[in-house]
């Protein structure tokens, strides 16, 4: 009787050890995020190789509606319910959170040292000392073409603004397509695929963007109201009623076959892969003259950061630590073409448009949206004010000069460089 006892008691004590075991190892990670079109990739790639690795830990992809991320998150994190992993936006809406103490710093992550200062920018502090999410990709500003329509007319991919023009004209001459496949109802169209894809090309990048932030420059100088110039000269070959053409118009008049040339983010890259019927290419914002450095908006959309009340700081870290990895950067980039790694160990792209793109890295110098750090924080918002101007002045409505004055006239009501 006492020998079965004392097995019992024996295997009880085993089977609770057992199960502690069990449950110290078993940790799930919850990662919150908007990118709701990502819950595949995720699933099927991202976490199975993330789990291979590193076993005993688990994790969810929990996404919500990317309209409704914003509001549900700070719900969330300020009620101290939110997943253990937060997916960033780019520069202001996730450098509040960290100002809030709801994101950690990871300045000294081990794998951080994968990204440049320009990659790490929009989720760095303005004195770039702290870092708060760790960079997974960015989207690329450029043009897509309809390789079919060059072949048929003859025409050589330009490599300058004289080139491009010269394109446009014989495109327009010929009437099969409509020449550029963008329209100003939307607004932001032309500011984003606009004023923001050619003029890196004319600030000089990031040497104008600082300077910008700085107050050495203003948008009423030359290198920021030439590209608006450029940008006026577009009106002539967009397709008729182009002031009432959305952006969905836009795309499908390019996917359709019925325009020549494409202003783009290289988030269409997917999406025209389904749907355009023909050959496609792509090329970098045409340089002002021959041998110029040319520039390019390679522009961080999305991170991950850990959530300060996160109760599995360690596993988080192992997490983040894997997503700054050459591994994770090969994952995503292909299972997204368009979505570009930004870690410093270049990624081999196997869809050929999105290797286009990220090829033109290196011989051109990257930068991003020059409204989207610091610059929006007041208002009138400069990036919404950027949208409108651009548009009018593609419109007709607003001269260059006359965009540039409105632009500077707003940001110097709040904007004070240096305080």
């Amino acid at each position: 009787m006492k020998n079965t006892a004392l097995k019992s008691l024996l295997l009880a004590s085993s089977l609770l050890s057992s199960a502690g075991l069990v449950h110290a190892a078993d940790v799930t990670l919850t990662v919150e995020s908007w990118r709701n079109d990502d819950l595949q990739i995720w699933q099927e790639k991202i976490i199975p190789a993330f789990e291979a690795k590193n076993p005993g830990i688990k994790i969810v992809f929990s996404p919500t509606a990317p309209t409704e991320y914003n509001a549900s998150l700070n719900a969330k994190l300020d009620a101290g319910s939110a997943g253990d992993i937060i997916t960033c936006r780019p520069f202001d809406a996730s450098l509040e959170l960290f100002n809030k103490k709801q994101l950690v710093d990871i300045t000294s992550l081990s794998g951080m040292e994968n990204f440049s200062p320009v990659a790490k920018a929009a989720w760095s502090t303005d004195d770039g000392k702290s870092t708060f999410c760790v960079p997974m990709a960015s989207v690329i500003h450029g043009f897509i073409y309809n390789k079919d329509a060059f072949d048929k007319l003859g025409i050589a991919v330009p490599k300058t603004e004289d080139e491009f023009f010269k394109a446009l004209d014989k495109i327009k001459a010929d009437g099969t397509y409509i020449p550029l496949a963008m329209g100003t109802k939307d607004l932001w169209e032309a500011a984003t695929m606009g004023y923001q894809n050619i003029g890196p090309n004319y600030w000089k990048g990031e040497e104008g963007r600082l300077a910008l932030i700085a107050g050495k420059q203003k948008l009423t100088d030359p290198a920021w109201v030439k590209p608006f110039e450029e940008l006026a000269k577009w009106k002539p070959y967009l397709g008729d009623g182009f002031e009432a053409q959305t952006y969905s118009d836009s795309q499908n008049l390019f996917t359709l076959g019925r325009a020549a040339i494409y202003p783009a983010g290289s988030w269409e890259i997917a999406l025209f892969n389904t749907q355009a019927q023909f050959k496609m290419g792509a090329f970098p914002p045409p340089v002002p003259k021959s041998g110029d450095q040319g520039y390019i908006s390679d522009h961080p959309d999305i991170g991950v950061g850990l959530n300060a009340k996160s109760t599995h700081q360690e596993e988080a870290k192992k997490f983040l630590t894997w997503v700054a990895s050459p591994e994770f950067a090969d994952i995503y980039a292909n299972a997204l073409p368009g979505f570009f790694s930004l870690n410093s160990k270049p990624v081999k792209m196997s869809d050929p448009l999105a290797q286009e793109f990220v090829s033109w890295r290196g011989p051109y110098k990257s930068t991003v949206r020059s409204t989207y750090q610091i610059l929006s924080r007041g208002k009138p918002n400069l990036e919404n004010e950027t949208w409108v101007e651009s548009a009018n002045v593609i419109n007709g409505t607003d001269t260059p000069a006359a965009a540039a004055e409105k632009l500077q006239k707003g940001l110097d009501s709040w904007y004070k460089p240096g305080k």
